[in-house]
């Protein structure tokens, strides 16, 4: 396979720089997302990943859709996170019952999001408490 001038290996990147990664199961997927993901986003997700292994020993992972997905069984996921230009976005699939919930709303009404900015510090002890609420829950099949 040739390449052609300039192009740079390794995975392209979507709008907000959302590494596109093939669908995969397992950690392979997701740190091949990490590793993709430009600058701060990578740096973020590393953080993350780290952080629900630590909270969620045994966690099941995957990349669908281009983002990671984080389950206490395989194939049901309890929480993602997805590259957007100014933001990584959390999204908590069952966020609506957590306490307290994650700031940020969407369309669908048992999902929450956390953002977490390039320069904003985020409070990891109250991530963490969602994440191991999140994981107790029952998850969303996908």
């Amino acid at each position: 396979m040739t390449r052609k001038p300039g192009k740079a290996a390794g995975p392209g990147l979507l709008s907000g720089g959302n590494p596109r990664i093939a669908k995969g199961y397992g950690d392979a997927p997701v740190q091949a997302w990490i590793k993709a993901a430009p600058g701060w986003k990578g740096d973020v997700g590393r953080r993350l990943d780290a952080l629900i292994e630590r909270t969620v020993p045994g966690v099941k992972k995957a990349v669908k859709w281009n983002t990671p997905l984080y389950g206490a069984e395989d194939g049901v996921w309890f929480a993602s996170f997805h590259a957007f230009d100014r933001y990584l976005k959390v999204a908590f699939f069952r966020g609506a019952a957590l306490k307290p919930m994650p700031p940020v709303a969407s369309k669908q009404k048992d999902v929450r999001y956390f953002h977490i900015h390039e320069d904003d510090p985020f409070d990891e002890v109250q991530l963490a408490d969602w994440i191991k609420q999140a994981s107790r829950l029952p998850g969303e099949r996908m």
